[in-house]
């Protein structure tokens, strides 16, 4: 069933739009500090239709998501009290704990690690605030470990380009499956693995 090939050429529309830019900046902002899609979905299609333009939509994410980091801390700075109902109700709340624990070990190194990797970087935003950590450490930390993972991803669809892009093209739908597979597949050894 080829369901992924008209999303994957949708998306590749969507990358190619004036207003792509500004979208991609909103996205990187909320995703920061409560949006749950992390905006490489978007980056990396914008980049592969455009390679000339990566390091741009790159630099564009990076600054993005650090004003969306800043804003993630103010919450967790000013307004924890109120949102930590809503918090500990979310499935993030395994999350932020993790995150308060990473603090208390690794400090600067936590925002950097969460700024770079698939860790919801959102809880850690939150989680520098209600801790109070200093503000130009966080900044800097956020720079480095969001603009290295942006960057990188942008690098590699400009450099895979269109052969790239053409290759996504023919095999997205198997991608795709292969993909759903895999999130069912560690789903359920999740589900064991706590019941055990």
């Amino acid at each position: 069933m080829r369901i992924f090939s008209p999303l994957y050429r949708r998306a590749m529309t969507w990358s190619r739009h004036r207003h792509a830019p500004w979208y991609l900046g909103g996205m990187s902002f909320a995703e920061s500090s409560f949006f749950p899609i992390p905006p490489d979905v978007m980056l990396a299609p914008m980049s592969l239709a455009n390679p000339s333009k990566a390091w741009r939509f790159a630099l564009i994410t990076t600054l993005a998501s650090v004003a969306g980091g800043l804003f993630g801390y103010a919450i967790g700075h000013y307004a924890f009290d109120a949102i930590e109902p809503w918090l500990r109700a979310s499935q993030y709340w395994d999350s932020y704990q993790a995150a308060v624990g990473w603090f208390e070990h690794w400090g600067f190194w936590a925002i950097f690690v969460a700024g770079f990797s698939p860790i919801p970087y959102k809880v850690f935003t939150i989680a520098a605030g209600a801790l109070s950590m200093a503000l130009l450490p966080f900044t800097l930390a956020s720079l480095i470990g969001r603009g290295a993972r942006f960057f990188l991803v942008a690098g590699l669809m400009a450099w895979g380009g269109a052969r790239m892009e053409a290759a996504l093209h023919r095999y997205i739908d198997r991608l795709g499956w292969a993909t759903v597979a895999l999130v069912v597949a560690g789903a359920l050894l999740y589900q064991w693995a706590g019941m055990s």
